[in-house]
């Protein structure tokens, strides 16, 4: 599948940057302008991570303003080790195509990176009958000078939160997102409740082809974190929680914790997290000009005033013939028309020609990629709420492990934990609510760590019974 990059920073399926590279290619003067976490993990139900995930800065201003930055999420699925393949093979096969990839324009090269990866996961599960019909989501997150563009297939998610507001730039291809969209069935309903929530109807690899949602480019303001994340996090813990753990806590501990709080929720599936945080540097220093318009937009541009102003010359000559009956004005009334004319002709002729062009290549762009869809985020939005309902939703949590423990008779330590919740507790009465989410989401990450440690001393005491 080919080697990625060495600009590649972080890491790609779990596998950690060599710090010799890094200190060879990486600028000692290069601000990539972005803070990044990631965590990953099995999940408490789980035997394998069928998620992968990348985290790619440029380690230069030159490849900064040729692609910019790249994160990944895929969430695989398949029997065997299927699906650990298939995202495997979409986080390294988007980032390969998109980096080596001719074309200029970044959302285009997206587009066609995530195309690519889908056509070569589709032949490899064609070629084993073990991996037939394996398939991942995939969402990937480019951020530029020119704005964060996505390119998106399947129920993982990209968020971005800014100044409190949480909004999902993306679509989830699952059944119950497409019968809402449809507006035949309320979510509240009866039957809006019994859907599924985790038959997905878009993913790469199970068929040739792929429709690909392309969103963005988005304007990326100082402060902006976006998130990306699999469905193991969206599927226990809610989008005002998120929201606020993203609005109150550094990068490296959000991760931790948001992985920890769907673990500690029953962790019945694989959970990824990638954050990443703008601050001053490239993607705000750089002035980008508008793109230029294309030969056809041009063409509707001026063919549009030649319209106006052939539509006014007649209206003139019209006038003039009324109070005056000139045959100038006449002469310029027929002038008028035949401008008209030729411009609506010209103008029709034009766009048969490219409605031709288009259907010659399949309806897509010059490689032949069909054109993306989507493009209509975002499409919800969620406030940050660091109040007392939230602090004591998170601490329930906590407070269920602890009903559990005493049950089993597990040999937990809660000092720490007491003691956290009760400077949060004082910080929500002092209407410090930030602070207070802060001091809680320490508390659930000490509360999963203590059961790490039981989990262990149970191992421990199986292997030396057998």
């Amino acid at each position: 599948m080919g080697k990625l990059p060495e600009m590649a920073v972080g890491n790609i399926h779990d596998q950690q940057p060599n710090p010799q590279l890094e200190q060879s290619s990486v600028s000692e003067s290069w601000n990539p302008g972005v803070i990044c976490a990631a965590r990953t993990d099995v999940g408490m139900r789980r035997t394998n991570n069928q998620d992968s995930h990348a985290v790619l800065t440029a380690r230069t201003s030159e490849r900064f303003q040729s692609r910019g930055h790249l994160f990944i999420v895929a969430d695989g699925m398949g029997a065997h080790a299927a699906g650990e393949l298939a995202s495997s093979m979409a986080t390294e096969l988007i980032a390969m195509n998109y980096f080596r990839t001719l074309i200029a324009d970044s959302k285009d090269s997206l587009h066609v990176a995530v195309h690519e990866a889908n056509a070569e996961i589709y032949q490899r599960g064609q070629q084993n009958p073990e991996f037939h019909n394996m398939g991942t989501t995939a969402s990937s997150l480019v951020l530029l000078s020119t704005g964060a563009v996505v390119a998106h297939v399947g129920d993982s998610r990209v968020y971005r939160l800014r100044k409190g507001v949480l909004e999902q730039l993306t679509f989830d291809h699952s059944l119950v997102w497409e019968v809402q969209a449809s507006g035949q069935v309320h979510p509240d309903s009866a039957l809006g409740q019994a859907l599924p929530k985790n038959v997905i109807t878009r993913s790469l690899g199970p068929n040739a082809d792929v429709q690909i949602d392309i969103e963005g480019p988005y304007e990326i303001q100082a402060g902006d974190r976006f998130l990306l994340c699999s469905d193991g996090l969206s599927g226990q813990v809610d989008d005002v929680e998120i929201a606020t753990l993203l609005d109150c806590l550094p990068e490296d501990l959000v991760v931790e914790v948001l992985v920890d709080l769907a673990n500690l929720r029953g962790g019945p599936d694989n959970t990824t997290v990638v954050v990443t945080t703008v601050t001053e540097g490239p993607l705000l220093d750089q002035k980008t000009a508008p793109p230029k318009p294309t030969p056809d937009e041009s063409m509707a541009f001026w063919g549009i005033i030649g319209a106006v102003v052939a539509t006014l010359l007649g209206v003139i000559g019209m006038v003039l013939f009324w109070f005056i009956g000139s045959n100038a004005a006449m002469v310029i009334s027929l002038v008028a028309a035949l401008i008209g004319g030729v411009i609506t002709a010209t103008s029709y002729s034009n766009m048969k020609q490219q409605s031709r062009r288009r259907k010659s290549s399949g309806g897509g762009d010059a490689c032949g990629v069909p054109k993306p869809y989507g493009g209509n985020g975002p499409y919800r939005r969620y406030l940050s709420k660091p109040d007392q309902t939230l602090f004591d939703r998170l601490g329930q949590t906590v407070a269920e492990l602890r009903a559990a423990a005493k049950q089993k008779n597990w040999l937990m330590d809660w000092k720490d934990i007491d003691t956290l919740q009760e400077q949060g507790a004082a910080a929500i009465e002092s209407g410090d609510g930030k602070s207070a989410i802060h001091l809680q989401a320490k508390a659930i990450v000490e509360t999963m760590h203590q059961l790490r440690e039981q989990h262990n001393r149970s191992a421990d005491e199986t292997a030396i019974d057998q």
